[in-house]
């Protein structure tokens, strides 16, 4: 649920934090400003504002939550901080990054927008201890990698991973999602075969292979 960017302000390093949750805001704030006790600490609040304020700055490390806002008012949502990065890599490909969150699985989504990243990429899951997180921090800002959180997790091409966000997070048929991706019909179920099959998905009795798809998608951080 935030941000954080770490930028140079004179002699001080300047953080930036964007943060709909007070009690994570300022454990994180704790613990940063004991690691870096000349540190300047800004805020913000939502994905929108965070990138206004990027692209007038200069910084070191972005730090952040998925699961943040788009606007103020808006619902705190893991595709919201999806996209939010997807934009980042792409517009900064030297830019450092940490992904502190609570649902590290779903970077698999762009897992090679990841791997083919140019500056230091490293992922922190929200329930490392404290000297874990500041280690990946480290790492982050040095413009090294440490990725293995993401490594072992189940990777999908981009069609099969739009089939099923159209038809679990949308509710779309076979016929709706084929009209919507300009695939034949044929190719989407031929995409449902595969997803299966890396999710281990098999016919059973008494089972229906759809629930158990959507279940085995939400368990692996593919869709929310």
């Amino acid at each position: 649920m935030y941000l954080l960017i770490f930028t140079h302000f004179g002699f001080f390093t300047l953080f930036y934090l964007i943060d709909d949750h007070q009690l994570i805001l300022g454990g994180t704030m704790k613990v940063l400003e004991a690691q870096y006790p000349q540190a300047e600490i800004a805020k913000a609040g939502t994905a929108s504002e965070a990138i206004a304020q990027i692209n007038s700055a200069e910084f070191d490390l972005i730090v952040m939550d998925l699961s943040i806002p788009q606007q103020a008012g808006m619902l705190a949502q893991i595709e919201t901080g999806i996209n939010l990065l997807q934009h980042l890599l792409k517009q900064y490909p030297q830019q450092n990054f940490l992904v502190q969150s609570s649902y590290v699985k779903a970077l698999v989504r762009i897992k090679h927008e990841i791997d083919e990243h140019e500056g230091g990429f490293a992922i922190a899951d929200k329930g490392l201890s404290e000297s874990e997180m500041l280690i990946r921090v480290n790492l982050a800002l040095q413009g090294a990698t440490h990725t293995k959180d993401i490594k072992t997790a189940l990777e999908l091409k981009p069609e099969w991973l739009e089939v099923l966000k159209l038809a679990f997070e949308k509710g779309l048929t076979d016929r709706q999602i084929s009209i919507q991706m300009h695939r034949a019909e044929r190719s989407v179920r031929t995409y449902w075969t595969k997803i299966q099959d890396v999710l281990g998905v098999y016919p059973e009795e008494g089972k229906n292979m759809r629930i158990q798809t959507e279940i085995r998608a939400r368990q692996e951080g593919l869709i929310d």
